[in-house]
């Protein structure tokens, strides 16, 4: 007998426990959340949006079926989800944007915060953040 690896576009999230509905909705309800600010961090320079949709992902997962395939399924953040679910890969596209958004937020911290301290807060950070981000796998 043939067996063919499931689907990935019509993978279901795993088989958790039943959560009590208030715990369902409250992370439903964080999941939405999650979402509406990553789709925000697309547009917005220094908002992440990769962090967002995982944490989206995980709360539908466990609250939203149908809320997590359709992350699944999107043609935007599917991929991310996928690539991420294969081994915390992520795509060279994705770690350009990454470090071009946040050359753009350092520019914009530099000429609009006057607090030293602060800028050198946030440029650290996003160093570290690109540093590890460089070093995650790339998905073949």
């Amino acid at each position: 007998m043939d067996s063919q690896p499931p689907d990935e576009l019509t993978t279901a999230p795993p088989a958790l426990r039943p959560l009590p509905w208030p715990v369902r909705w409250l992370l439903q309800a964080f999941a939405v959340l999650c979402l509406v600010m990553g789709a925000i961090g697309v547009i917005v320079p220094g908002l992440p949006t990769t962090v967002f949709i995982l944490m989206a992902a995980w709360a539908a997962a466990r609250s939203s079926p149908r809320l997590y395939l359709w992350l699944w399924n999107h043609r935007l953040f599917g991929p991310l989800l996928r690539n991420w679910a294969q081994g915390g890969r992520v795509s060279r596209r994705a770690k350009w944007s990454a470090a071009f958004m946040m050359a753009l937020s350092t520019i914009v911290l530099l000429l609009t915060v006057s607090r030293p301290w602060l800028v050198a807060l946030a440029i650290g950070c996003m160093v570290c953040v690109l540093a590890w981000l460089w070093r995650r796998p790339e998905p073949p």
